[in-house]
């Protein structure tokens, strides 16, 4: 309904204000509370309007919702667009990341397939068009080195555990 109030939850707060102030009372209150309401909004119309008063013309199409900050952006950066901020948000609302996560991970796939080939079937075969690692300077990743059983193993301080 409003206020994110149910039915059975409104129906409740009826029954409760009923019981609390009686149903000779209960008109007299509600009267009472519908005008506190309406002189404060008429309070809060007047000191809008001072404000607009004061500030003068040239704020003539002055809105106090225009001070929410998603607002203003809104208004005075989005829609200027000096920025070019509309290409942005529509390059945003193009790009599917679940698309570009796939299209990464099938390319990682095909690119490791052939040296996970080639090592475990021993065959010195470099099926990519890219020069193997060794040739090119760089460390195989993929593949473990003969020296794993020669490594030290890291140093011991019993006083440190």
């Amino acid at each position: 309904m409003f206020f994110d109030i149910g039915p059975l939850e409104l129906i409740a707060i009826v029954i409760l204000a009923v019981l609390l102030f009686g149903p000779d009372k209960l008109p007299k209150l509600i009267q009472d509370v519908t005008g506190f309401i309406r002189k404060v909004r008429e309070f809060s119309d007047s000191a809008k309007q001072d404000i607009r008063d004061e500030l003068g013309p040239e704020f003539k199409d002055f809105e106090f919702e225009d001070l929410k900050p998603k607002n203003f952006v809104r208004k005075h950066v989005l829609e200027k667009d000096e920025y070019g901020l509309k290409e942005l948000a529509e390059l945003r609302e193009g790009f599917d990341l679940k698309k570009e996560m796939t299209d990464v991970t099938d390319a990682v796939r095909e690119s490791t397939a052939p040296r996970a080939a080639a090592a475990a079937g021993g065959s010195s075969v470099n099926l990519s068009k890219e020069p193997s690692a060794a040739s090119a300077g760089r460390p195989d990743m993929f593949t473990k080195s003969a020296d794993a059983s020669r490594r030290e193993p890291p140093p011991f301080d019993a006083d440190a555990t």
